[in-house]
């Protein structure tokens, strides 16, 4: 199996859940886009406001990524609307198969935090996290998980297993889904066709 294979169920596209959010901004930075529907209901317009300025910085993180050759997914992890951390995919280039962007940026945070618990805080990732990613935002004790696109061969959120949300677990998480999930899996997307173009050159 190739390694776009590997990462990309061959028909099965990303899906997109999207809900339409007009004339969203923060004070600081105007931001466009769609908003994912929150497991947990109701979102305030600031907290709205936010979650896609978060994850607009994901995406950047994801970019840069994709620029070194890795998977695109970036993550971002923010207390309020501060930065703790930040990371993207460095799986190839550190030769390391725990440098997900998830863990990179808990890593960042912890750092900025000193500690281990990231207590309150969002973590921000442009696509459904694997079970190890997931497990770590229970372990870092954050509050919110909010990601992008599904994860069809390895989402541990919704996808494949519901981590965050398992009662058996000492923390759970809280989940909003499908935030920018188009733009999102148009990069991983784009990302992989360019992959198997190249392989079959």
């Amino acid at each position: 199996m190739d390694r776009a294979s590997a990462y990309e169920a061959e028909g099965r596209r990303f899906e997109s859940f999207l809900v339409r959010c007009d004339d969203v901004c923060v004070s600081f930075l105007f931001v466009g886009g769609s908003l994912g529907e929150s497991q947990r209901g109701f979102v305030t317009s600031a907290q709205a406001s936010l979650d896609v300025f978060g994850m607009r910085l994901a995406l950047s993180e994801a970019a840069q990524a994709g620029m070194l050759g890795e998977v695109p997914v970036g993550a971002v992890v923010m207390l309020g609307n501060v930065v703790l951390g930040a990371g993207g995919n460095r799986r190839e280039t550190l030769l390391d198969p725990t440098a997900h962007a998830e863990i990179l940026a808990l890593r960042n945070a912890a750092k900025t935090v000193r500690g281990w618990r990231i207590c309150d805080a969002t973590l921000y990732v442009t696509q459904e996290p694997c079970a190890m990613c997931a497990g770590a935002a229970v372990n870092a004790r954050i509050r919110r998980l909010v990601y992008g696109c599904p994860n069809p061969k390895a989402g541990a959120v919704q996808t494949l297993f519901q981590i965050p949300k398992d009662e058996r677990l000492n923390h759970r998480v809280e989940v909003v889904s499908g935030l920018l999930a188009e733009e999102c899996g148009v990069m991983l997307s784009a990302f992989f066709r360019s992959l198997r173009a190249s392989a079959g050159a």
